[in-house]
């Protein structure tokens, strides 16, 4: 091991201990026994042979952090002395200073505050943070300095990202339990109160927060147990090829089995310290390892002969030379026009006029939300709708860019998108991946940070069922998975009520299926048009499997079922005659549409063009519809 392992695996031990250290004093309640910081009283170093071991805990806590301070300046040291050639080290443990500086003073803040719930889930979030740099930093620092090539494929990374992302919400979900006192408001697990539901009409407001915060929580969990189920089958199935990915995979599944029961123990202990000083240690343990397996599973795939990677069969490896850049195209910027290309291959690897749809059914029920929150400022409102649609449009940039990386074969063989970055060779595959990455990261943690936990981890998963659900499971394998990826897009509406209330009401839930059932019959009609494309790239989409006519019958069909949701909605919403008169006069101009296209679904060339007026006013449906829910609850018109 070089010095800079060395000193990187001690540093990752001591985090892992002060992590528990952390915890044993919030147990304690020893955080407030000492007044000031750094020290714990003016003037003194150490406390007292006759204080109170609350004092003395404290005391070591802020010893062990400082020393963990001065351990990750001298692995910066380090890095500039040993490593300043590697990027990979460099930049990371630099980072790594300014976030260990950043977590002194969220604990000097949460000392100051008393330790305020909002103090305590961010002092924890820094640690655990820093906690993921440097293990990423231990884990990268064991292998060769450069990585030539671009090796095997890294559908496998990208879910182990995921599965890392998941397990840091769920921990964050858990310090709000403790953060706002609601660990004990249910006494039995697994259930609560008897129920899996325990929300009943009438609760106090004050009781109702607490209730939902505790049972989030459990609900996040169950979440991410099937996640890591799904990760240890992932690698399970890779294990001839990548024997330790499958260990960890499954070790880190049982770890958070364990995480389980003791979570149950806790409930039934009635929050005794042992079983919270435990839950939280063995979750950083998760967290790290969850990092440690993302960073190998990159590195171990860049190591590998190139070859066709997972996304799908006959796609062509990373490493291909036909797949390399346009020559001077990695080569830095020399003008305002090169600059000015490579944002917009960037640009366009999020599909923006994609994201815009996303947008016009986020904002309408944010609108709509208001009305469970009368007590809102207007201060408020506007704080929380520019960072939500801020954070949404990079979630949503990051999956489609992480679905050109994916589909860049299918891409590569489509007329309509050979034109895009990645068949046209003006942003590599891996820098598009990265991108993705770095755009859903952020896109949570503004999330997180500026609107709720809730809507962040709804966005993690909108992410997430567009990646791994539609793209890499369905896109490929059945004529059907646009019915079920359409998902992913039907989540801006849940999202954006989630970021008003902090929670997901009927009205969310119908908005959700509203959006969902408008997907099929708005793509469907753009596969009509370019189903040539679709077969020529092998993928079964429903014109390519069924043809042109059933594919027409299904439309109508799904269109049915939208007009009759966008009704009901009116109805479990308690919306008024503005919304109820668009829902009727767009709804029956789209049904209409769809029986036009239906009847002409023996004539090949009628069809497509009734298919492509359908599918533009299917965009104007959604909007106008949309639109509609807004000005409806903003003037709150009686209906009848």
């Amino acid at each position: 091991m070089t010095r800079f392992q060395r000193l990187a695996a001690v540093t990752v031990v001591m985090t892992f201990l002060l992590v528990t250290l952390g915890v044993i004093v919030r147990a304690t309640e020893s955080g407030v026994a000492c007044p000031t910081w750094p020290g714990c009283f003016p003037g003194r170093f150490l406390p007292g042979l006759d204080a109170d071991y609350r004092v003395w805990l404290e005391w070591i806590h802020r010893t062990v952090a400082a020393v963990i301070g001065f351990l990750i300046i001298g692995m910066a040291a380090l890095a500039v002395i040993d490593h300043r050639d590697r990027r990979s080290l460099l930049w990371p443990s630099i980072f790594a200073v300014g976030l260990v500086g950043f977590q002194a003073y969220l604990g000097r803040e949460t000392v100051r505050l008393g330790n305020s719930g909002e103090s305590v889930t961010a002092h924890l979030a820094a640690a655990m943070a820093l906690v993921g740099v440097l293990v990423y930093l231990l884990v990268r620092s064991g292998y060769p300095a450069r990585i030539s090539g671009r090796g095997g494929g890294q559908g496998f990374t990208l879910l182990a990202v995921f599965a890392a992302a998941a397990t840091f919400a769920v921990l964050l979900f858990g310090s709000n339990v403790t953060a706002r006192s609601a660990g004990a408001v249910f006494t039995d697990w697994p259930l609560m109160s008897g129920g899996l539901f325990p929300f009943e009409p009438g609760t106090p407001s004050d009781v109702a927060v607490l209730y939902a915060t505790n049972a989030l929580h459990r609900y996040v969990a169950g979440v991410v147990l099937l996640i890591l189920i799904g990760v240890a089958y992932a690698a399970r199935r890779r294990s001839p090829a990548r024997p330790r990915l499958a260990a960890m995979a499954v070790g880190i599944l049982a770890l958070y089995l364990i995480q389980v029961v003791i979570g149950g123990l806790q409930v039934l202990t009635l929050l005794s310290g042992w079983s919270q000083t435990l839950h939280v240690a063995i979750g950083a343990l998760i967290w790290g390892g969850a990092v440690a397996l993302a960073v190998i599973a990159y590195c171990d795939a860049r190591l590998e002969p190139g070859r066709a990677s997972s996304g799908g069969a006959g796609r062509p490896s990373e490493a291909d030379p036909e797949r390399e850049p346009r020559a001077g195209m990695t080569a830095a910027p020399d003008s305002t026009t090169s600059l000015r290309s490579t944002i917009g291959a960037y640009v366009a690897l999020t599909k923006p006029r994609i994201i815009e749809l996303l947008l016009v059914t986020t904002l309408p029920a944010m609108v709509l939300a208001t009305r469970d929150v009368p007590g809102i400022q207007p201060i408020d409102w506007l704080r929380l709708t520019f960072w939500t649609l801020v954070s949404g449009t990079l979630a949503a940039g990051a999956a489609n860019a992480i679905n050109q990386y994916l589909d860049r074969d299918i891409d590569e063989r489509m007329v309509r998108t050979r034109r895009r970055p990645l068949p046209a060779h003006d942003v590599t595959p891996e820098r598009a991946m990265g991108f993705g990455i770095v755009l859903a990261i952020v896109s949570v943690a503004l999330m997180a940070w500026f609107v709720n936990l809730l809507a962040a981890f709804l966005t993690l998963l909108a992410i997430a069922f567009y990646v791994f659900v539609y793209t890499i499971m369905l896109k490929r394998s059945t004529p059907m998975n646009i019915v079920i990826g359409g998902a992913a897009g039907a989540l801006p509406p849940v999202i954006g009520w989630a970021a008003v209330t902090g929670n997901v009401g009927l009205p969310a839930v119908m908005l959700f299926l509203l959006v969902f059932y408008w997907t099929p019959p708005h793509f469907w009609a753009l596969a009509l048009r370019i189903r040539g494309d679709y077969a020529a790239a092998g993928v079964p989409m429903l014109p390519v499997v069924r043809g042109v006519a059933e594919t027409s019958r299904q439309i109508v069909l799904y269109t049915i079922l939208l007009v009759a949701i966008s009704l009901v909605f009116a109805v479990v919403a308690q919306m008024g005659a503005v919304y109820f008169a668009s829902a009727v006069i767009l709804g029956g101009i789209f049904l209409w549409r769809a029986l036009v296209l239906w009847r002409q679904g023996s004539a090949p060339e009628a069809s497509t063009a009734q298919a492509i007026r359908l599918y533009r006013y299917s965009i104007s449906y959604l909007t106008l519809l949309f639109v509609a829910v807004a000005v409806d609850s903003l003037i709150a018109l009686p209906f009848g």
